[in-house]
């Protein structure tokens, strides 16, 4: 007996062990993936001065490009390798999910499981490679136009120039696309995520600094300091507050007979995230209203009293027409997002092709426009939601000057890749905990028994 239950124990510090070591080496090769990331953010594009870059940013730094770079993390104000990021991948994956609600055939090969999701998957990469170009041949024509005090921003510009920053901004956004599918396969967490939000957070600490520089010399009060940091914490907690947050519809399956046995009569339930479309409106909504603001600082014209500099100054941080805009765009996106990624009738058919039904709801039509009316009450409260988020650190920036990195945008992408990180963490930890008792119940079996 004593041997037994040695081996036993031994097995099963055998097993948590290896499967600890397996965590930690998906944790070291995200790690290790993110670093690479970092490195390539401060390799710069051959031939383009990076000072009159500097010097361009700061001047048209409260348009989009302001936004990019903060996705970047800096990649863009130095015009690195890594200038565009994972943007182009980003841009390919919403326009696949819209086209896929809108075409027949790739909704068709969204049904067909795994074999139809890399058919997808392929069409994404080929849509990220034709962004990628264009975005490319866009920012190497603005850069050969830009010219700062000391003089223009590249050195020799021309055919070649075009070309090699054409295929260096490329390249380095397929890399990327490459780097976080390999952090999602071997790591831990969603690599593209978690690339984005490395971007974001490495600059995080230069921001602070500079908010408490704007006290120091007398910009800020100390009071708005403390209150703006208070107020940050408290939107980070009514942000995980709401990610968490579901409305579960009872989901119930009637008992069969098989054979001589009874199954099912099992009881569930269908999660409804009350936030359903995550970081995607206000991400769209800031880009359209940033548009005419960084096309007009770009503007040769500056005396001219032209519409596009008018709309400019009406679409400002701040302006009213700004904020109204923002949040009706925010509201439209939301619907729109969820809508394209939730489908009430296909949800109702397969509850009612594997026998499921809600208690006091027929199957079918009317299955589905009761799933319909929990989730455009559940948008209606998730979009406002993301309007308070995203309107209150507007304010901010516009009336004190705090930079992009706390915006609502940023901070709704700092927070829901950290839980989704680490939930999936703890998804590993479980796995393994439950992999372990399995393995405990066959030796057990197995053993000798008393007599």
């Amino acid at each position: 007996m004593a041997s037994a239950a040695d081996q036993l124990a031994s097995s099963l510090n055998l097993g948590v062990l290896a499967k600890a070591t397996e965590l930690k080496k998906r944790i070291w090769f995200t790690l290790g993936a993110l670093i690479v990331y970092r490195f390539g953010t401060y390799v710069p594009i051959p031939g383009v001065d990076a000072a009159v870059m500097g010097e361009m940013l700061r001047q048209h730094g409260g348009g989009i490009l302001g936004m990019f770079d903060m996705f970047t993390g800096g990649a863009l104000g130095r015009m690195t390798v890594f200038a565009l990021n994972i943007m182009p991948y980003i841009s390919a994956s919403i326009i696949v999910q819209l086209m896929t609600a809108a075409i027949p055939s790739w909704e068709a090969l969204k049904k067909e499981g795994e074999s139809g999701r890399k058919k997808l998957n392929q069409y994404t990469r080929y849509l990220t490679l034709g962004i990628a170009i264009v975005q490319a041949y866009g920012i190497s024509v603005a850069l050969q136009g830009m010219r700062g005090s000391a003089g223009p921003a590249v050195s020799d510009p021309g055919f070649f120039f075009t070309l090699s920053c054409i295929v260096t901004l490329t390249g380095g956004t397929m890399f990327l696309m490459w780097l976080g599918e390999q952090i999602t396969a071997r790591g831990v967490g969603n690599g593209i995520s978690l690339i984005i939000f490395a971007g974001i957070v490495a600059n995080l600490p230069s921001a602070l600094i500079a908010t408490l520089e704007l006290g120091r010399t007398g910009a800020l009060s100390t009071f708005f300091i403390i209150f703006f940091l208070i107020a940050a914490l408290s939107i980070i907690f009514v942000v995980v507050f709401i990610e968490r947050a579901q409305r579960r519809i009872p989901v119930q399956y009637p008992k069969r007979q098989v054979g001589n046995r009874m199954t099912g009569g099992e009881s569930t339930h269908l999660p409804l995230k009350l936030n359903t479309s995550g970081v995607i409106p206000p991400i769209f909504a800031s880009s359209l209203l940033l548009l005419p603001v960084t096309f007009a600082s770009f503007s040769e014209d500056r005396t001219a009293d032209t519409w596009l500099q008018w709309i400019a100054a009406q679409l400002a941080h701040g302006q009213p027409a700004y904020m109204l805009l923002y949040m009706g765009m925010i509201i439209f996106f939301a619907f729109f997002y969820t809508a394209v990624v939730f489908n009430p009738s296909e949800t109702a058919d397969n509850l009612k092709k594997y026998g499921g039904f809600i208690p006091g709801i027929r199957p079918g039509a009317n299955t589905s426009d009761y799933l319909d009316k929990v989730l455009t009450r559940l948008t209606v409260v998730g979009a406002a939601y993301l309007c308070i988020v995203c309107l209150i650190p507007e304010i901010l920036i516009s009336n004190y000057g705090v930079p992009f990195y706390f915006g609502g945008t940023s901070l709704l992408i700092i927070v829901t890749v950290t839980m989704d990180t680490v939930a999936q963490v703890q998804s590993h930890l479980f796995q393994h905990q439950y992999e372990g008792l399995i393995k405990k119940a066959k030796l057990g079996g197995r053993g000798p028994r008393m007599r």
